[in-house]
């Protein structure tokens, strides 16, 4: 992986760290969550009529991962409400890398070189440590089970995106239809806050809407990369945002131990300098 995707990707990690502890940090996460999908649609609907639409070969993978995104949503949803950022995020975002790249050698012939799948196993180790840092085994099994299938979720869409955009003949219009399919999610939300009576602040709907921003763009510098760097290193390298993450959870919400973290987070950026490197 050359150093131009590698910058592209870490940036992409940063976004994404940050808007899911906005999304933890917020008591309404619907409104949030509604919000950052309103930003996608917006992004889609710009994008459908600036730029050419994606082949017909990418239609099957926009599908897939728009179903797969629904779902991902809604546990994303009920995993922060019973879950930390720093339990959740390290466990869902450190399966998928092992899966994405389990799953293009098995089903596009993908490889990465030997220091690859060392850099794959490094990271994957280091977020795993984090996973434990906070005591996962004795967390409510609802929650980890949330996490392990959010892993899933993520790992299904990153692959059918990867393989999807290669097909689409349009980075931008594979995004653009991606992102409006988003449409039915802050509907629902919407609906149902009418049906409750209820009301939504409007720094929240600021503050999801900034988030969706940041997930916008962290998605595309994901998408596009993955146009010319193999998906197994893209998806690790996208999960060291777990780092980001801990750093967010330490500083931000006081989570502890300190220590343990910050040695997990070492062995991420070992694994993303091996994998950085075997592409040279």
């Amino acid at each position: 992986m050359t150093g131009f995707a590698l910058t592209l990707v870490l940036v992409a990690a940063g976004l994404h760290a940050g808007w899911n502890a906005l999304l933890k940090a917020v008591d309404d996460r619907a409104a949030v969550l509604g919000a950052v999908s309103t930003a996608h649609v917006i992004a889609g609907l710009a994008l459908i009529f600036l730029v050419p639409g994606p082949s017909v070969a990418s239609w099957p993978a926009i599908l897939i991962s728009t179903l797969v995104h629904y779902g991902y949503y809604l546990l994303l949803f009920h995993a922060y409400r019973h879950g930390d950022l720093s339990q959740v995020y390290p466990i869902s975002r450190g399966l998928a890398p092992a899966l994405v790249s389990l799953s293009a050698v098995m089903l596009i012939g993908e490889n990465l070189a030997p220091l690859g799948w060392a850099g794959l196993a490094l990271v994957s180790c280091g977020i795993g440590l984090l996973a434990l840092q906070r005591g996962a085994v004795h967390a409510r099994p609802s929650t980890i089970g949330l996490a392990v299938a959010l892993g899933f979720l993520i790992a299904t869409y990153s692959f059918a995106d990867g393989v999807g955009v290669r097909r689409s003949g349009s980075t931008l219009g594979y995004m653009g239809w991606l992102f409006l399919f988003e449409a039915p999610v802050p509907l629902t939300v919407a609906l149902l806050r009418l049906k409750s009576r209820g009301t939504v602040q409007l720094r929240v709907l600021l503050a999801g809407l900034a988030g969706g921003a940041c997930a916008v763009t962290a998605y595309g510098l994901v998408l596009y990369v993955k146009t010319f760097a193999p998906l197994g290193a893209v998806s690790a390298i996208r999960e060291s945002s777990v780092v980001i993450g801990t750093l967010i959870g330490i500083a931000v919400f006081g989570e502890r131990p300190w220590r343990g973290r910050l040695f997990a987070a070492a062995v991420v950026a070992a694994g993303i300098v091996a994998l950085a490197l075997s592409g040279r």
